[in-house]
């Protein structure tokens, strides 16, 4: 320990290193998800049947739209969950 630190001042900031350390994580997930995004099959069977009749290109385009249109709602709760858990941690 340095002098002068608190033990709490210390725990509070390996706290802060933990955070970092998950947040980092966290988006790192998240852009290999959507970086694997063009592979990923998200079409319920109506879906699939339109896209097969579209062609290749407008059926990746779709693909990925359904997938933008499922991750954000997802997203949302994600972040509204994080900030009601930082805000009700205790100190």
């Amino acid at each position: 320990m340095i002098s002068g630190d608190r033990p709490d001042s210390v725990i509070l900031r390996a706290n802060g290193v933990m955070m970092k350390r998950k947040l980092c994580v966290l988006v790192l997930s998240l852009v290999l998800v959507f970086a694997s995004a063009g592979s990923l099959q998200a079409q319920c069977s109506i879906c699939t049947k339109t896209t097969q009749q579209l062609g290749e290109k407008p059926a990746r385009g779709m693909n990925s739209g359904i997938l933008y249109l499922a991750f954000t709602p997802l997203l949302i709760v994600a972040y509204i969950g994080y900030r009601w858990r930082k805000s009700n941690m205790e100190p």
